[in-house]
């Protein structure tokens, strides 16, 4: 097929409306929906409304709720970790802290562990892949914190709690939006080049279902300008790191505490036991599992692995039964298809645009809105289909030039321009072509405002916690979880460390969890944690077509 600036004929045809139509539409006001459409829309289109997507986990601490099909899968299957090979009387790693995550939740955490008294060498940071390799590094759009005169932490909060339909926890919330500025002090005193105006002061864009502009921002490099400083700040201080080497079950002691865990080196394919007087769990999300049979955003280690371990030994999990399908994963081309075009292009005054060359929604709605909407007008026939067969929504870039004036794009998008251009697609020439992809992870382990979970010892932070965003997070709002509550966690971990002693390691309840599967008869056919996702034979390719 001949392709034309990256895009062959007939979807050029389809731009040549949407370019006929840009001055009127840049023009044309579309007002943002009312709440009872808003839920209309929702209870149609989104998946979190759909019978066949979720349901109720039947062994564990929270038998009986639901969550979706992907996790249950999980919670309902025996551990990876064959017990009787691993050998609890030899330690390989002893420590104050163990931290299970190298993205920026446990890296921020091991900053404040160290700042707040744990010695250097008492400090563990275990991750899956490289320190670093997380959604953390991925995030595009900006970070929120309420810092401007006309902006106060009680209008965010409130942004928060509306957006996550008032379902979150509203400590956790409080908690966010009053640390915030506080963070972005921290980020400038890291070294952070945020983008500012030329008089110094922050350059502020507006998020999906914010009521103020207040989203901070590093071009469309935020979460990688936030992990480089952060991450330095770690190995410039020596943080002991260790690499490719994910931990696969935590470890209790006789006490009922959580003390560790046992560590699998992905290379070697050795199991180190590591005892730790207070363990942070900061794994991230699940978008590897392409929950509902959605592309993803997520980096190559999303698995949910610490869902599973935290609730292996007894910690509630919460509001697994939502996920968050942002509404611009890229549809087209296909070696692109589910990565994120970050909302700070329709938060820049690109609109969505269907097939007919009308836009069809307020551009800013929450995600879960915004991405129910377009896949409420795919349905009714006014997507645009890509030369392999899925439907999409066309984003006008090209208006933020005309906007806000010529060279916009280049020089606030500059990932997005990169991205595309290997394609031969000038995002400030053409519109590009995007769909709901699988983005965040909207609950997980339950946390408090000290970011303890239901068993002592153990302590969340980041994406794998659930109360923070409810039953829908607001663009922005992740960079600044991971910051907010991975300092929480580190202070408050850092204090319970000085008094606690670690009593006889354990694995039982290992055994009792398998047990407990079997007797209910269940068969998932899979062990977890699942450590990487898997591509292999057709089950791929199921999940990109499921989405028609």
């Amino acid at each position: 097929m001949k392709l034309i600036d990256g895009y062959p004929q007939y979807m050029l045809d389809s731009i040549k409306k949407v370019e006929d139509k840009r001055m009127e539409n840049i023009g044309k006001s579309i007002e943002p929906l009312t709440m009872e459409e808003r839920q209309a829309v929702l209870s149609q289109f989104h998946p979190d409304f759909m019978d066949s997507s979720k349901r109720a986990v039947k062994v564990g601490v929270d038998k009986g709720n639901e969550s979706y099909n992907g996790i249950v899968d999980l919670l309902e299957s025996p551990s990876i970790l064959d017990t009787s090979e691993v050998d609890l009387t030899k330690i390989d790693f002893d420590v104050d802290m163990l931290i299970i995550g190298g993205g920026g939740a446990g890296t921020v955490a091991a900053l404040f562990a160290l700042e707040n008294g744990v010695p250097l060498d008492k400090i563990l940071i275990t991750t899956k892949l490289r320190h670093g390799d997380a959604n953390s590094m991925m995030a595009q759009g900006g970070i929120q914190a309420a810092d401007r005169p006309e902006d106060s932490p009680p209008i965010h909060y409130l942004d928060i709690y509306g957006g996550g339909h008032f379902t979150n926890k509203p400590e956790l919330a409080k908690a966010m939006a009053m640390d915030a500025p506080g963070i972005i002090k921290w980020h400038e005193e890291l070294g952070v080049m945020y983008d500012r105006h030329d008089n110094g002061e922050f350059q502020e864009l507006s998020g999906g279902g914010t009521s103020r502009n207040r989203m901070h921002s590093a071009k469309d490099y935020t979460g990688m300008e936030l992990m480089r400083n952060i991450r330095d700040r770690s190995r410039n201080l020596d943080i002991p790191v260790l690499e490719f080497c994910p931990i696969v079950e935590l470890l209790l002691d006789d006490q009922g505490i959580v003390s560790g865990g046992v560590a699998f080196n992905i290379e070697t394919h050795e199991y180190y036991v590591i005892r730790a007087k207070a363990t942070i769990m900061a794994t991230g999300g699940s978008g590897r599992l392409h929950l509902a049979g959605y592309p993803t955003t997520n980096h190559y280690g999303a698995t949910g692995d610490g869902l599973v371990m935290a609730y292996h030994v007894g910690a509630n999990l919460r509001d697994l039964d939502t996920i968050q399908i942002h509404p611009t994963g890229d549809i087209y081309p296909d070696p692109v298809i589910g990565i994120l075009s970050t909302e700070k292009i329709r938060g820049l005054g690109a609109k969505p645009i269907n097939v007919n060359g009308d836009p069809f929604v307020f551009p800013l709605e929450p995600r879960d809105v915004e991405s129910a909407a377009f896949l409420k007008e795919c349905d009714k026939g006014n997507g645009i289909t890509t030369p392999t067969g899925m439907p999409g929504i066309w984003l006008d870039s090209p208006m933020i030039d005309i906007i806000h004036g010529e060279g916009t794009v280049y020089e606030k998008l500059a990932g997005e321009v990169r991205k595309f251009r290997r394609f031969g697609i000038d995002m400030a020439k053409h519109p590009i072509l995007v769909y709901p992809t699988y983005h965040y992870q909207n609950g997980g382990v339950e946390i408090n405002e000290k970011c303890e979970t239901a068993v002592p010892g153990l302590y969340a932070a980041g994406e794998v916690t659930g109360g923070v965003h409810g039953k829908n997070r607001l663009m922005g709002n992740s960079l600044l979880d991971y910051n907010v509550f991975g300092r929480r966690a580190g202070i408050y971990a850092a204090e319970y460390v000085k008094t606690r002693t670690v009593g006889k390691l354990s694995l039982a309840h290992i055994d009792e969890y398998n047990k407990a599967v079997e007797e209910a008869g269940l068969k998932s056919g899979v062990k977890a944690p699942i450590l990487l996702p898997e591509y292999r034979g057709k089950e791929a390719l199921a999940r990109a077509l499921d989405i028609l």
